[in-house]
């Protein structure tokens, strides 16, 4: 490719580039780069808006240049504070080596694990001394520190900021030194993190890193960004009918940016698509996502479930049994907003009952609008219980 091209596969599903000329630069070099990215194992699941990183990392591999993907096992610990509104809970060294675990195997349904180097920052992090920390932070002020927005907000509303959190963007710099990264990756969320690499670069005699930022992927919800915590997530090992029918759920506002982050699908052809026919976009989209990271016989079979389970309101052959938690039978009748979210089907009691007032959870078929609805044991037993489209659980009473 020339550089024109290289650029031009590079700047798909990019929000900014500092700086392109920069980056052309290195490009122009025709020496392998060092492309990093560093990811905080503080959840278990590889979701597709991770992958949107990981897929501009896999570019840069197609193009010849080396994955340098930074398994943040010691940064964990602190919680990245990028876009929060409080201080987040520090895991324990178990949860992190757990996550460690589950997330290093994920990522190759996406990199080439030959052109990966797999690194863990507690190996230089949990190295330095306190002197050389407080050299490190030698090299930004608090002033600097606190023009990031979420600091700023908190601050301004009084909301403990804490000193932990205030060192994170040190640390993440200071991985770019120890890896001696060319490019940096990230979402936009990202930027101040990316730019103090920089910065601590140029101190060590480095020559600073170019910033590539990714667009924040917006959850199944079509609302918030895609979480976790939030339960509007896919994750790249997901089942195939699981995968698809979750993709069909999205609200078709989203279509345009999930072609874009999350598919290979030359954009011309994805917005004819999508201005003729929605609906086919939609299972255009499914079909691409699953067949990514399964196959294209997953990605069939997976459109064939959806018509027989979905578009022909047929129930699925198999079901996923679940009991009905003793501690709500406990209370003798049983909230069907708190079964509901209990099981894992909504985030919240509130999200439940929203779900229920929409007409989305049936038992047997047979809709339940009262949000508040209770009901007595022996009425839940061996009935099918649905929320949304595509999540089923067969009830029975522990015994």
């Amino acid at each position: 490719m020339t550089i024109d091209e290289q650029l031009a596969l590079l700047r798909r599903g990019t929000a900014e580039i500092i700086s392109e000329e920069d980056l052309a630069a290195k490009l122009r070099s025709g020496r392998p780069l060092r492309i990093k990215l560093g990811v905080d194992p503080t959840v278990a699941h590889v979701t597709l808006g991770w992958a949107v990183v990981l897929r501009k990392l896999r570019d840069f591999q197609r193009l010849g240049h080396t994955a340098v993907l930074i398994i943040g096992d010691f940064t964990a610990m602190i919680g990245d504070p990028s876009g929060k509104s409080k201080t987040r809970p520090q895991l324990s060294r178990e949860e992190i080596e757990t996550n460690v675990a589950a997330v290093s195997k994920q990522v190759f349904k996406i990199l080439d694990p030959e052109r990966t180097e797999i690194v863990y920052n507690r190996d230089w992090l949990g190295a330095l001394t306190l002197e050389d920390f407080v050299k490190i932070a030698a090299q930004t002020t608090v002033a600097r520190i606190m023009e990031r927005d979420d600091f700023t907000k908190r601050w301004n509303e009084h909301r403990a900021i804490g000193l932990h959190e205030i060192l994170y963007p040190l640390c993440q710099g200071y991985d770019s030194v120890a890896v001696r990264s060319d490019t940096e990756l990230g979402g936009t969320d990202q930027k101040f993190n990316n730019l103090v690499g920089r910065d601590l670069q140029g101190h060590y005699g480095q020559e600073p890193q170019t910033v590539m930022l990714c667009p924040l992927l917006v959850g199944t919800d079509g609302a918030e960004k895609m979480s976790q915590s939030l339960g509007n997530y896919i994750s790249v090992v997901d089942e195939p009918n699981e995968m698809y029918g979750k993709t069909m759920s999205i609200p078709d506002h989203l279509l345009t940016n999930w072609f874009e982050l999350c598919t290979d699908v030359p954009m011309a052809e994805a917005t004819e698509i999508i201005v003729a026919d929605p609906y086919r976009a939609k299972r255009r989209l499914a079909a691409e996502i699953t067949t990514i990271y399964h196959s294209e016989a997953d990605a069939r079979s997976a459109s064939d479930y959806f018509d027989s389970v979905f578009a022909k309101r047929e129930l699925p052959s198999e079901v996923e049994e679940a009991a009905v938690p003793t501690e709500l039978l406990a209370e003798g009748s049983v909230a069907l907003a708190q079964l509901v979210a209990s099981l894992g089907l909504a985030k919240s009691n509130g999200a439940a009952r929203q779900l229920i007032q929409q007409g989305a959870v049936s038992l047997d078929g047979d809709k339940v609008g009262d949000p508040f609805a209770r009901l007595e044991p022996g009425d839940l037993d061996g009935r099918l219980l649905r929320v949304g489209r595509h999540q089923f659980r067969k009830l029975f009473l522990p015994r």
